[in-house]
């Protein structure tokens, strides 16, 4: 049943605060209303698949499963990685807990030898994974303001992670991305690992009689270049139909329910690693721990700059 007009005037409160916001010098908060208030369960899906999707580069796949961290612990990897995301989204980059955040990201990225592309393609995923989810299964479409401040956060977090030659623009960054899939993806058995840990992770969320039926469920959202790059089988084919009706009808539901009236990313109650927080957890103890046994190969080598 549609909501009264009172109610369906109120559903669209944040989108008239977004319009009064100017996405130029407003990205922050336009991004924070976003994803904490109006479409968080679309961003936590859509970055779920983002972080998914670059584990098809080979050189970032290989990495990964160096460190061994998904086999041993994928689930603290997940934890860490949403935790640390949304500090920095919800109090600002610029704020104590949001500089916290971006310290432990470089701490651990800083560490190893990674290139600027892969860098650069991890950071074009989270602009264009929501963007694409949100086309497809959000309950309403991104406004330009809000694509405009999606670019402009993520510039702004990956400028200070040292990531050079940002593209100018949404249409350059996603020719970047396209092009870095081309040349880059391709099958590897390292993905494979990597990728099979990582749905390990998303199975352990259900009860084990509904674990195959969540198997097939996230292999349904995946296309054939990120299918043939993991090494996966194909779901049956009437599964990713099904799926994608199945997210329309929840999108048609939500644009029904009154809008949120408290942020999901000041606290995650899925978390599982770290029970309870933000209460009881040191922000500066979030991340990966420091390698051990790790081939020197992957190590980050000092510079004179160091």
């Amino acid at each position: 049943m549609p909501l009264p007009s009172a109610l369906r005037r109120d559903r669209f409160r944040w989108m008239r605060r977004i319009d009064e916001l100017d996405p130029e010098t407003d990205f922050r908060e336009i991004y924070r209303i976003s994803v904490g208030y109006e479409l968080p369960w679309d961003y936590n899906r859509a970055l779920e698949l983002a972080l998914y999707r670059t584990y098809c580069v080979p050189s970032i796949s290989a990495l990964l499963d160096a460190t061994g961290e998904f086999s041993r612990c994928g689930q603290k990897r997940y934890d860490d990685t949403s935790i640390l995301m949304n500090e920095m989204t919800e109090h600002g980059v610029d704020s104590e807990r949001g500089r916290q955040s971006l310290r432990n990201i470089n701490r651990m990225h800083n560490r190893y030898d990674i290139s600027n592309g892969d860098m650069l393609y991890v950071l074009s995923t989270f602009v264009f994974e929501p963007i694409d989810w949100i086309a497809r299964y959000g309950w309403r479409d991104l406004t330009e303001a809000e694509l405009r401040a999606g670019y402009l956060y993520y510039r702004e977090v990956g400028t200070r992670m040292n990531i050079r030659d940002i593209p100018a623009d949404l249409d350059a960054f996603r020719e970047f991305k396209n092009a870095y899939e081309r040349e880059h993806f391709r099958y590897a058995d390292t993905n494979a690992r990597v990728g099979q840990a990582t749905l390990d992770v998303f199975r352990s969320w259900f009860p084990a009689p509904l674990r195959p039926a969540a198997d097939a469920g996230v292999r349904a959202l995946l296309d054939d270049p990120m299918l043939e790059a993991f090494g996966f089988s194909h779901p049956p084919r009437w599964l990713p139909p099904v799926v994608r009706t199945a997210l329309r009808m929840r999108a048609g539901v939500v644009s029904q329910l009154p809008p949120r009236r408290t942020s999901r990313l000041a606290a995650d109650p899925g978390n599982r690693t770290y029970p309870g927080f933000p209460h009881g957890c040191d922000l500066a103890g979030v991340g990966a721990p420091e390698p051990v046994g790790i081939d020197e190969k992957w190590l980050r080598k000092p510079t004179r700059a160091d």
